[in-house]
């Protein structure tokens, strides 16, 4: 008889964002008069480019005419977007990355659940806490994680990471060893930036380690200060240890679209030789078609100089939320951080109220849905994830609906 994956059924609950949506649900059916404020889940507002609109509409008149035509994708994704963003996204910060290192897919929570499948069942994982819980879930399916303590909200295989007030949000380097090590920066959900001299430390620590770094890079986009890191690559060394998961939907509005990529180096190779490159490869093949055509071709047009323009004004907008959400917060009372390199802001919760009652009660009084910060982990417990991914105007009205709560 056919049984079901075992380690499937160790994950706790349903996934984060299922319970929000379906806790919001529940609320807008008991009060249909109430407008809710969705400042939860990272979803964009603002509609695609003109340039990208236009290159959408150019690759589906090219979809209509036989000698046009496209089928499946090459593996690696199209070379005219893959050379494109070699050209435009590495070179620019002096890295070395190649057309051919790069894998085009249909978006980085894809690859980064995915990834873990070339790696050995009895590899060891760290995380930063709180965390994206793709991170871990997709590890539990794998079933590396070990029992999962719902006391403690831990997993006893996992090595955890806390990013906290104390350490400004940014995790230390592990003592106990770990085989890969899962970094997000700028940070969901804490919206905190390490620097260069920082993300350095922990190339040499993974390198020295024979450990592999899984970079999660999808928000560099809105790194808006000065000598900060946009890519791993950018330090010495990592193309020994680093893998980087890259993302259109926040950069430039793709979450409908579904465009992405991961960035495997030729050198990263695990402790027998093996090429980790050869072996995604092998996985992109054999289990994924390709990403379509006409969103390959929007997704070059990102990088085109109206695209550039275009695309900056959007993150722009969504800045100047966060700059409001923030200063919004702050100014009711409120302990508050991120919102300066990322389009999250972190919050701690009042009155010592845990991260779910304080969901509940934004829900209740000002119709504002957020992200409860335990559902990144345990010391996301006491915190509070907003987005800044609403309407200005929505963003504006938040915020006078929470200071008058």
């Amino acid at each position: 008889m056919i049984r079901a994956n075992e380690d499937y059924g160790k994950l706790p609950g349903s996934y984060l964002f299922s319970t929000i949506a379906k806790k919001v649900a529940a609320f807008s059916e008991a009060n249909p008069d109430k407008k809710i404020i969705r400042l939860g889940i990272g979803d964009v507002t603002q509609p695609l480019c003109p340039a990208v609109i236009e290159a959408l509409h150019k690759a589906v008149d090219e979809m209509g005419k036989a000698e046009t035509f496209r089928g499946y994708a090459p593996d690696l994704g199209y070379a005219f977007l893959r050379e494109t963003i070699a050209e435009k996204v590495f070179r620019p910060l002096g890295t070395d990355i190649a057309a051919d290192e790069i894998f085009v897919s249909d978006g980085a929570k894809s690859d980064s659940a995915n990834i873990q499948e070339i790696f050995a069942g009895k590899t060891k994982i760290a995380v930063c806490d709180p965390v994206y819980p793709v991170y871990v879930d997709s590890n539990v399916m794998a079933g590396r994680t070990g029992t999962y303590d719902a006391a403690t909200g831990l997993w006893s295989d996992v090595i955890y990471m806390p990013c906290t007030a104390d350490n400004g949000f940014s995790p230390e380097l592990p003592k106990e060893v770990p085989d890969l090590i899962y970094l997000c920066f700028p940070n969901n959900p804490t919206g905190a930036m390490i620097t260069k001299p920082q993300l350095q430390e922990w190339v040499d620590y993974a390198n020295r380690n024979k450990a592999v770094i899984i970079y999660d890079a999808a928000y560099e986009a809105y790194i808006h200060e000065e000598g900060l890191p946009h890519s791993i690559y950018e330090c010495e060394g990592a193309r020994t240890c680093a893998i980087e998961l890259r993302s259109f939907s926040k950069n430039a509005g793709f979450t409908g679209t579904r465009l992405g990529y991961t960035v495997i180096p030729k050198d990263l190779k695990d402790a027998d030789g093996v090429s980790l490159h050869s072996l995604w490869a092998r996985r992109h093949g054999t289990k994924f078609n390709g990403a379509p055509y006409i969103v390959q071709r929007a997704g070059e047009a990102v990088y085109s100089e109206e695209g550039q323009k275009q695309t900056k004004e959007q993150i722009e907008y969504y800045m100047r939320n966060a700059r409001t959400i923030y200063e919004g917060l702050a100014g009711a009372g409120f302990t508050v951080s991120g919102g300066v390199n990322a389009p999250y802001i972190w919050m701690k919760t009042p009155d010592g109220m845990s991260s779910w009652d304080f969901f509940d009660y934004l829900l209740e009084k000002a119709n504002v849905v957020g992200t409860p910060g335990s559902g990144f982990g345990p010391s996301g417990e006491g915190y509070f994830r907003l987005t800044a991914f609403g309407t200005y105007e929505n963003s504006v009205e938040a915020m006078e609906r929470i200071r008058k709560m």
